[in-house]
């Protein structure tokens, strides 16, 4: 962050409790009238330049770094942090080389939404959900990411990445961990951290046999235009690409908490809705009295669009008869705090790093275990050329998709459909 220029020859004392960081152009490195010359440009005289100024280079296209620092140095660095574990690893090594760890602020916007931050707090702040966190209670847990639209005349930007490492990899991965990692000692950042990265470290490297991936194609049949062309019909897109559209994996935790309990991360462009949520799905009530009629408890957190938490419950239908229903017990953030307004995630995070704060940030050793899980399947992919299943634009995505869940224990009934009121 920059801090404005300060004429530190007009008054010492204030100067003296100060520390300045230029940051000059490589090629100044080890030439001291250059340098001077360079100080000189911030009114800096040579007895200040020389106790109470750092100088550090880095490489720049510009000649000349308008960059005086006072009190701190802090860098945002915008996904894509690298397209595999090791152009990643390269990228975090040059990093290292300019800036400490607690310089570095990873941003995704994700962890900036109202609902992922409040996942902290369900878990660790209520002692009804904790108890039952685990594979004793719950049956699996799904994270999706669902766009109603296609490219929109950015194929050429998407090829290059394809919806694992554009949100999988990265968004939804980061949630998994907020989920599944252990309580941490405080909410200092680093204790917070330190979970999320052993959770990463007990999930194994991505199988294809664990994946299944999809590609929109054009839906005639659509009352809306952008329907008809599929990803190939646009011009910013190569011919025939297998870039996915669409990705549903199954991940494995190998740790007492989480152990056979499938995490099911699905995201994709060109679907039926928008929005992004955490299903955790809980297991069947064992020994059932009502033949067969009740579905599965769930805990639902929508991050967007309008944040809520429910929890989807069987209930005695109103009335004479007993007959039972699904419904939820609900908290829309629309209805619970009508006049308050959420600040956008990039508000929250910017600010978090004025204030110092790297608690909802990427650390380099979480980014390690995020492109160790997924690098193998991403170059199986390209080298192999695997082909995605089509699927039409507006549908749910593929229908292998829906098997492949139901497989890995989670049961969609499609009987019920939460409204927000």
């Amino acid at each position: 962050m920059f801090a404005p220029a300060v004429d530190v020859n007009a008054d010492f004392d204030i100067f003296r409790e100060k520390k300045f960081l230029i940051v000059a152009p490589l090629e100044l490195c080890g030439k001291r009238k250059e340098v001077a010359n360079f100080t000189t440009d911030f009114h800096i005289n040579a007895r200040l330049r020389q106790d109470y100024v750092n100088v550090r280079y880095c490489r720049a296209p510009n000649e000349r770094i308008p960059f005086l620092y006072r009190g701190w140095t802090r860098i945002i660095i915008e996904k894509p942090f690298g397209r595999d574990a090791v152009s990643s690893q390269r990228l975090s090594d040059h990093l290292a080389s300019l800036f400490d760890e607690e310089q570095i602020y990873r941003i995704d916007h994700y962890l900036g939404k109202e609902m992922v931050q409040n996942l902290m707090t369900l878990r660790f702040g209520n002692r009804i959900f904790n108890p039952s966190w685990n594979r004793d209670n719950i049956a699996s847990v799904q994270i999706s990411f669902k766009e109603p639209f296609g490219t929109q005349g950015r194929g050429g930007y998407f090829d290059e990445f394809g919806i694992i490492r554009d949100v999988m990899q990265n968004h939804l991965l980061q949630i998994l961990s907020l989920v599944a990692m252990e309580k941490p000692a405080s909410c200092h950042p680093n204790d917070i951290r330190d979970e999320k990265v052993k959770v990463l470290r007990c999930i194994k490297q991505l199988e294809l046999d664990n994946v299944v991936l999809g590609q929109y194609v054009g839906n005639p049949e659509s009352n809306n235009p952008e329907a008809h062309a599929g990803y190939l019909d646009d011009p910013t897109v190569p011919p025939g690409s297998n870039t996915p559209t669409y990705a549903l994996a199954v991940l494995k935790i190998n740790n007492e908490r989480w152990d056979g309990v499938p995490f099911i991360l699905r995201c994709g462009k060109a679907l039926n809705e928008r929005k992004a949520e955490v299903r955790v799905q809980y297991q069947d009530v064992p020994g059932d009295i009502f033949d067969g009629k009740t579905k599965r408890n769930e805990l639902v957190i929508r991050v967007q669009p309008g944040e809520a938490l429910y929890v989807k419950m069987m209930t005695k239908s109103p009335g004479i008869t007993f007959d039972m229903e699904e419904t939820e017990l609900d908290l829309t953030y629309g209805n619970r705090y009508k006049d308050l307004k959420l600040p956008d995630a990039y508000e929250r995070l910017i600010l978090d790093v004025f204030c110092g704060s790297q608690m909802h940030f990427v650390r380099s050793d979480e980014l390690y275990e995020a492109w160790r899980i997924f690098t193998p399947l991403l170059h199986q992919i390209e080298n192999e050329k695997i082909q995605p299943i089509p699927y039409k634009y507006g549908s749910r995505g593929p229908k292998e998709a829906d098997d492949k869940a139901k497989q890995n224990n989670f049961a969609y009934y499609g009987s019920y459909k939460w409204i927000s009121s």
